[in-house]
């Protein structure tokens, strides 16, 4: 299974996830990918084998994904203080990939009904449905 983790700004969201990812031992290929540098090279830090920084990665990681993980932004274009382009939310929105998106309430997004949780609380609610997928569960 080929999970990315995709987020931007600081990558601190990425950087908990692929930990977190890591220390529930998913049997996965796993590829960090920010929509800028900074978030790439935090990811990386934090144990990512592989990882690519820009648009076209994104692109190229919704079309070859099984599963997709990071920020609500993701899908929006013009997010994360603009960082996520219009082609970037179109790729991992009509991605086939399966979807694990943690609701982040800044950018001018909310997600209505969910309750508030600290970020390591939505990692590791991430996580573990994330590994619910990848062994076939859910």
């Amino acid at each position: 299974m080929r999970i990315a983790v995709i987020d931007g700004q600081g990558g601190r969201l990425g950087q908990l996830l692929v930990e977190a990812i890591r220390e529930a031992d998913i049997a996965c290929e796993l590829v960090a990918i920010g929509t800028n540098s900074i978030a790439t090279s935090a990811m990386l830090k934090a144990g990512a084998p592989q990882g690519a920084t820009g648009e076209n990665p994104v692109i190229v990681a919704a079309r070859t994904a099984d599963a997709i993980v990071g920020p609500v932004g993701i899908v929006i274009a013009d997010s994360l203080l603009g960082e996520v382009t219009p082609k970037m939310a179109a790729a991992v929105g009509q991605s086939k990939a399966v979807k694990f998106l943690c609701p982040v309430s800044h950018c001018n997004n909310r997600v209505v009904g969910v309750k508030p949780l600290s970020m390591k609380e939505t990692v590791a609610e991430a996580v573990a449905q994330l590994k619910k997928f990848a062994e076939g569960e859910a």
